[in-house]
């Protein structure tokens, strides 16, 4: 196997792209936390996105990059309105419902899409190990899937890899995601319930919406300056790997180990492969 040493951009891309997957990797137990505290998911997924869109509205206005073209100004507005929300929404409902491993790992089928849509709209090359590592990526995830989870939302995950590559060279990172954030959050506060939470609900939000949201995304749109899309995409499978441990550490889930290595094995396969 050849290791892109030499490459300085990959490796600072690949680190990146790594700590933001550790960040999103407690996505699943804190959320539990929040459910265990009362709390429902659009209620978790609204406070997610405003806490985080206003840290990024933040960032961007000190650094003065707050600025769009109409155009794109409405585009990235109706993507996060429409796309980031669903979602956002979608992941909180399937950590409630089919639990914080499952959830993450199938959230983590994106590179198959990604692959997919970034050869007709970026013309990436999709040679043998990568559709080697896409494969595995796609037994595992079936795995998962017998084991008691659904691919409902990650068709729509994959399109902010793609919607975010499309706009890095345009906007700052910080931009990018506060047109999309806050527009999101909008439409979630509409399902929202703002009742009082206890302490240990707030902790946990302010966990979930600062590190694994700000902080993640953040370095995570560092990482497409440096990592094409498909990279990024499987890059991030490494948040199972912590994800479904946790979760299978504390309460003790269910889910297909054999599935998990698959999907862990294609990240090997891929991201260390020669750039």
């Amino acid at each position: 196997m050849n290791l892109n040493f030499s490459d300085r951009g990959f490796w600072i891309g690949t680190v990146y792209c790594v700590l933001a997957a550790l960040a999103w990797a407690i996505i699943g137990p804190v959320s539990r936390v929040c459910f265990a505290e009362g709390m429902d998911p659009a209620s978790v997924a609204f406070w997610r996105m405003a806490i985080s869109g206003a840290c990024f509205l933040v960032h961007a206005l000190l650094r003065g990059g707050m600025h769009a073209s109409r155009r794109d100004f409405v585009s990235m507005v109706l993507f996060g309105a429409v796309n980031v929300s669903l979602v956002i929404l979608s992941l909180q409902i399937a950590i409630q419902k089919s639990g914080g491993a499952i959830a993450i790992i199938l959230m983590f089928t994106a590179p198959a899409w990604v692959a997919f849509f970034s050869r007709i709209l970026f013309h990436e090359a999709i040679n043998s190990s990568k559709l080697t590592a896409l494969a595995l990526a796609m037994v595992g995830t079936s795995l998962v899937c017998l084991s008691g989870g659904s691919l409902g939302k990650e068709v729509s995950y994959v399109f902010q890899f793609l919607f975010f590559a499309w706009y890095k060279d345009r906007y700052s990172t910080q931009a990018l995601f506060a047109f999309t954030f806050i527009p999101a959050a909008l439409v979630l506060s509409i399902f929202a319930s703002f009742r009082p939470v206890s302490l240990h609900a707030a902790a946990a939000l302010f966990v979930l919406s600062f590190v694994s949201t700000y902080v993640s995304y953040f370095w995570y749109g560092q990482s497409l300056r440096y990592l094409s899309p498909v990279q990024a995409a499987i890059l991030g499978n490494l948040e199972p790997v912590v994800s479904t441990l946790l979760c299978w550490w504390i309460w003790n889930e269910n889910f297909s180990f054999i599935g998990c290595a698959l999907v862990i094995g294609s990240v090997l396969l891929l991201t260390l492969k020669k750039h």
